[in-house]
């Protein structure tokens, strides 16, 4: 019972516990009449106390903090003979947890003996280093960290893993270190063994109720690096139990990064080890289209920026969302109500921000807007006393806050957050939580917490009118998180806390600097040799606040609003089929074989459909033949020789006047015009100084895209046989590229055109003013294929790399990127799915809004190098390295 009243939230934030003795305990106090009993307990030795547990529940714990103590001595007394006792003379000493309740410590003020005897060991197992702690405490705080350091160096020293805790006797040791369990405000320093089937955790002391934690690698699902105090020493593994499916988390510190990159290394190395590693772009992308929620994404991005719910000075930090906070309902359809998200919290207020900026031109180097931060451990235990009340006790010295001063009304604190100069605090995630049912709003331990200035006691958190209790309070908010309005200017929060707003030029821009010591990498405590200067540091970082490691260098994308609202309603749709018994589940996409032609004498290059309904085909290949196949009828229908070598590509029109046109791209650098209803080639361009490697037409425009080898596109009009102006009269304008220009497409509205080179770079370009929008290095090596999204806010590229990468159009952002076994030679579209065809013959099948990968089809031996979709998305046609052309039918969209 008594390891389960003493926790090391008794102690000071970091203070280290040692080992525990059974004892016998009694306050010696010579003016007191009454006759002191014994108590039977145990006396835990630790760092900067000494803590008395009795084994009565209802009588108190007594802690005997070092720095208040005068003497330390064995003696002997007329009931013992032994020398078992020692006399412990203090100035004064702490009560905690009287009748096993949580409530402020009562600190007693007079001098005070305690007898402690000994049921088991000798004073003189323990008596030295008693009285090693207890010179440390004479010395200044930091020099007192120093000497506690170097005691414990000692006794570490001393101390391996004990392998005889190994589960089983043929495990390989990999990797052993001395590393410290972390959990919040906690630190339990031990070793760390990793083999080949487990990692194993064995603490210092006997205080964790089993002496070895031990994890199954199988059991690991997630692995994550982690700053601690701003150095990057932290290891965060997360597993889950087979029984139960109990989700357990152990954060480990270490002293050195090169200690915790050798750890994480070796564990990644592991066969055991199968980890649920989600991609960081696949998740933005899935938020993008509305397969994620506001919150989860938020959470994501937080534990990306080492933001985690086991360390308190790296809280997840949520943002302030509604500003209404004394109507009597809340309309979720009003912009009114909304917090501007574009800039900080301490920029909501004109009045206050001039203030602060006049201050700021005032300051000389290392200015700063706000001196104090967003998320710091007691402002996430300001909101969250109520539920966890013991964390403030330990880091405010057994004290709550001051009746006045804590968390007693909702619309106080967002008025505080506006006008008050030196509160800038976010929100932590309980506040978007519905699944804890507003707990921390609630006193539920019913601790006395005082009483107001007006005479209220301090009771649970007074709601908005608009709330009918805490969960229904929580549950708004989060449908105001979630909210089309909230979407639309996310990314604007996000840019400020963990992107590229977060500092440098940009933050000053968006009045959002923060005092220097907040920022990672602002200060190297490994180089500050002074031990007074470095806890002064440490302490100044652990109590204001850090700023979140940057994960984003470029302007986060925007959500798409129209895609979240269509899979919202998508889902409910399939919610309600589900919860129809008679109805079944919804067919899974596939392709059944329709037709195969065996065509070309050599490789397929470009299939086009020559109307909407897709019933007439055409291809061109390596071979210099154009083929026209009839789905209808199920046959060839033409095959004409237009090259002595290859054809690249091939795009078709109807003219004005009537005509249908195919144009053909060739390797002779020649676009050749061949009329379809007169079965003959009425032109031929030769409008490249190489190759023209890829073709693209926009129908309401009226022109053609030519792509070549020799750097350059080139838009024309289109041509139409029997008028004066020949082909090359039709030039527009030329597009000048780096490498070889490889592939083309055009964005659905045709505002766009996309380019993708040898080299592996994409080139955007305005369709109006042929004006380059921006360029990124979206590869490493040559651009197979690239095409834009129904809603024209991504592109979609794939390359020799064997990547396929998503970019946001507005930001330039890389949003996605996933590498495939195979290399991917070219996309399509039918309906939301992107089907990629690759150089194994497979067509794979990949859910853009949920971004992950449904199925995968074999269609051709060799490579698959075309895939066309007809309007209705009814046939796919494929052609490929044997030679074939295949159309499928297309069930379960």
């Amino acid at each position: 019972m008594e390891k389960e009243r003493f926790t090391m939230l008794l102690l000071e934030p970091g203070e280290i516990f040692f080992e525990d003795y059974s004892v016998r305990m009694k306050l010696n106090d010579l003016s007191d009449d009454k006759n002191r009993c014994w108590m039977d307990g145990r006396l835990k030795l630790c760092s900067k106390s000494l803590v008395f547990v009795n084994k009565d529940i209802n009588e108190p714990l007594i802690k005997l903090q070092f720095k208040e103590i005068i003497s330390i001595e064995p003696i002997s007394i007329k009931e013992k003979e032994s020398r078992n006792i020692l006399s412990v003379q203090c100035r004064q000493y702490t009560e905690m947890l009287k009748g096993n309740r949580l409530e402020p410590y009562k600190f007693v003020h007079k001098k005070a003996c305690f007898l402690v005897s000994f049921d088991y060991a000798k004073p003189d197992d323990c008596l030295p280093q008693i009285l090693q702690l207890l010179r440390a405490s004479t010395l200044p705080t930091a020099e007192q960290n120093a000497m506690v350091l170097t005691i414990v160096h000692s006794r570490q020293s001393r101390f391996s893993f004990d392998t005889s805790w190994l589960e089983d006797l043929y495990e390989q040791v990999v990797f052993e270190v001395q590393a410290n369990k972390v959990l919040p405000l906690i630190i339990n320093p031990g070793r760390v063994l990793l083999t080949n089937r487990r990692i194993y955790f064995q603490p210092y002391n006997n205080l964790d109720q089993h002496p070895v934690l031990k994890i199954n690698l199988n059991n690991v699902k997630n692995v994550i690096k982690r700053r601690f105090l701003l150095r990057q020493v932290g290891l965060e593994i997360k597993s889950v139990q087979p029984r139960g499916n109990k989700i357990e988390y152990l954060v480990l510190s270490v002293k050195t990064q090169e200690d915790r990159d050798k750890l994480y290394d070796c564990l990644m190395k592991q066969p055991d080890l199968k980890l649920e590693m989600v991609p960081q772009n696949q998740i933005t992308i899935q938020w993008q289209n509305g397969a994620l929620s506001n919150y989860d994404y938020l959470l994501y991005v937080n534990s990306l920026a080492d933001r985690t719910f086991h360390d308190l000075t790296q809280y997840p930090v949520m943002p302030w969302i509604v500003t209404d906070y004394t109507s009597t309902t809340l309309d979720l359809d009003d912009p009114s109500i909304y917090r501007d998200l574009r800039k900080p919290i301490g920029a909501l207020e004109p009045s206050r921000l001039e203030r602060l900026k006049e201050r700021y031109q005032e300051m000389s180097d290392k200015k700063f807007l706000y001196g104090s931060h967003y998320s710091a451990p007691g402002f996430v235990l300001f909101y969250l006393v109520r539920k966890y009340p013991q964390y403030m006790l330990c880091l405010q010295n057994g004290r709550f806050d001051h009746p006045d001063r804590m968390f007693n009304n909702v619309a106080d604190v967002w008025k505080n957050v506006l006008a008050n100069m030196s509160d800038f605090k976010e929100l932590v995630p309980e506040f978007y939580d519905p699944t804890n049912n507003g707990d921390f709003l609630v006193n539920n331990f019913g601790i006395d917490f005082g009483y107001r200035h007006d005479g209220t006691k301090v009771g649970d958190v007074q709601l908005p009118p608009w709330a009918e209790g805490p969960r229904d309070f929580v549950q708004k908010l989060k449908n105001a998180l979630e909210s089309d309005w909230v979407s639309e200017n996310l990314h604007h929060w996000i840019d400020l806390i963990f992107g590229y707003k977060q500092c440098g030029v940009e933050a000053e821009k968006a009045d959002n600097v923060f005092f220097h010591l907040c920022y990672e990498g602002a200060v190297d405590l490994d180089t500050i040799q002074d031990i007074n200067d470095r806890h002064g540091l440490e302490v100044q970082i652990m109590e204001f606040g850090q700023i979140p490691k940057q994960i984003f260098h470029l302007p986060h994308p925007k959500r798409l609003i129209t895609t979240v609202n269509l899979t919202c309603k998508t889902l409910l749709k399939t919610q309600t089929i589900h919860s129809q018994e008679d109805e079944t589940q919804s067919e899974e996409f596939s392709l059944q074989q329709l037709l195969v032609f065996p065509s070309h004498k050599e490789i397929i290059s470009s299939i086009t459909l020559m109307n909407s309904s897709g019933d007439d085909i055409a291809s061109v290949g390596h071979d210099g033949v154009l083929k026209i196949y009839s789905i209808k009828g199920g046959k060839l229908t033409r095959s004409i020789s237009l090259s002595n070598l290859p054809l690249s590509s091939c795009v078709f029109y109807q003219t004005k006047s009537g005509q249908y046109i195919l144009v053909v791209g060739s390797w002779d650098n020649a676009l050749i015009f061949y009329d379809v209803e007169f079965g003959r080639i009425i032109d031929t361009l030769i409008g490249h100084e190489d190759a023209i490697s890829c073709l693209a037409w926009s129908p309401s425009r009226n022109i053609i895209i030519s792509g070549s080898w020799d750097c350059s596109a080139k838009i024309w009009h289109s041509y139409a046989s029997g008028t004066k102006i020949k082909p090359q009269d039709c030039f527009i304008a030329q597009l000048d590229h780096d490498s070889k220009v490889t592939c083309l497409n055009i964005s659905s509205n045709e505002e766009l055109l996309g380019s993708g080179t040898e080299d592996g770079e994409i080139f955007i370009w305005n369709m109006n003013s042929y004006e380059l929008q921006f360029t990124v290095k979206g590869h490493f090596s040559k651009i197979n294929a690239m095409i834009f999204d129904s809603e024209c806010k991504n592109i979609i590229s794939c390359a020799d790399d064997k990547l396929i990468n998503v970019f946001d159009l507005q930001t330039s952002t890389r949003i996605y990127s996933t590498s495939l076994d195979n290399e991917p030679l070219t996309l399509n579209w039918i309906s939301t799915l992107l089907l990629v065809g690759d150089n194994e013959g497979n067509l794979t099948v990949w859910d853009s809004h949920g971004a992950t990968f449904r199925s995968k089809i074999h269609c051709h031996q060799g490579s698959l190098t075309a895939v066309s979709v007809t309007s209705d998305n009814k046939y796919v046609i494929t052609g490929g390295n044997d030679r074939k052309i295949m159309v499928w039918v297309c069930h379960g969209l």
